[in-house]
């Protein structure tokens, strides 16, 4: 009995122990931390430049291989210049910080400018994008942003300050975005209106 005693006693440290206690293996703690990527996370930068970033959306992608899995990841940046120009970008890479890197670089490619009356739009618009709907409706001042998730961060990069939206439509956060730029698109000023009446 006392031999037995002493050699678990003198055994290695981490062998007759419980797993999951204080040995995790390599990488143990961070696993925990890097489950779900991200996912829902909110970040927000400002470079030298000006323009104003916003991770929306950074999704885990899990590639089972011979070896174990392998993971990677994607991540839906939104940029603009608060000034009525927003564009979106989505990275796919094999870390966090490299896709969102290249989400933010295709963002700042697809800078387009987006027609605004004052601090809030023109006119009410549905846009619409694979299975997102989001209706936009001009507000007054002092209204505020009253929108979540992608659609207030799309309005935010655009320098939209006043306005009321509703998603009707799908949760998912690529279809809520691109739904959202859509809408912006299609907003037309009254000067607009009247050249093509004349």
């Amino acid at each position: 009995m006392s031999t037995a005693t002493e050699q678990s006693n003198n055994a290695a440290p981490g062998q007759g122990q419980r797993p999951g206690n204080n040995n995790r293996g390599p990488g143990g703690q961070n696993r925990g931390q890097n489950r779900g990527g991200g996912r829902g996370r909110r970040e927000e930068e400002k470079p030298d430049d000006g323009i104003f970033e916003k991770v929306v959306f950074i999704n885990r992608c899990a590639k089972v291989v011979k070896g174990g899995r392998r993971f990677s990841f994607s991540a839906l940046v939104v940029c603009g210049d608060r000034e009525g120009k927003v564009g979106v970008g989505y990275g796919k890479a094999n870390e966090v910080p490299e896709s969102i890197r290249k989400g933010s670089e295709q963002a700042r490619r697809n800078l387009e400018p987006i027609k605004l009356k004052g601090d809030t739009i023109p006119h009410e618009i549905l846009g619409e994008f694979d299975g997102g709907k989001v209706l936009l409706r001009p507000a007054t001042t002092g209204t505020g942003i009253i929108a979540g998730g992608g659609v207030r961060a799309v309005l935010e990069a655009a320098g939209v300050q006043n306005v009321l939206t509703k998603s009707l439509g799908s949760n998912n956060a690529n279809a809520v975005v691109y739904a959202t730029l859509e809408g912006l698109r299609k907003l037309k000023t009254f000067e607009d209106y009247k050249r093509l009446r004349s």
